[in-house]
């Protein structure tokens, strides 16, 4: 699973070349690139619409906030892994039963994540195999 921070989310509604081709190229495919509901609340709050530019790609898919998820993520933020945003994104990178591979999260910051989650700067030289 491909899931993008609110930083990555704002990234893809400006153009970001790389977050852009990678979201043409799955469009073809039955893969999606998960946006936690939070974080593109925090992207339309930033910019407006936002949400509308990142929306209109076919791979992107929203991650709603459940009773569960909210529970979750409201102790992580008490416990100091971040914001709301932050920590929606985080929880969506943590295993679970309907989700067994590992789930990469693309960001601006990759030292805003613990050890143990695979977080990409969107920036970084050859992500996602993109020059």
């Amino acid at each position: 699973m491909i899931i993008l921070d609110t930083s990555a989310v704002r990234a893809l509604a400006d153009g970001h070349k790389t977050l852009n081709l990678l979201a043409a190229t799955m469009a073809g495919t039955s893969d999606q690139l998960t946006v936690p509901a939070l974080c593109l609340t925090q992207a339309e709050a930033d910019d407006a619409d936002a949400a509308r530019r990142v929306l209109g790609f076919p791979s992107v898919s929203v991650e709603p906030l459940g009773t569960v998820e909210a529970v979750a993520v409201g102790v992580m933020i008490r416990d100091g892994y971040g914001g709301a945003d932050t920590c929606h994104a985080l929880y969506c990178a943590l295993p679970r039963p309907e989700f067994t591979g590992m789930s990469i999260l693309l960001t601006d910051d990759e030292d805003r994540y613990p050890p143990g989650v695979i977080a990409i700067g969107i920036d970084s030289p050859g992500t996602l195999g993109f020059h």
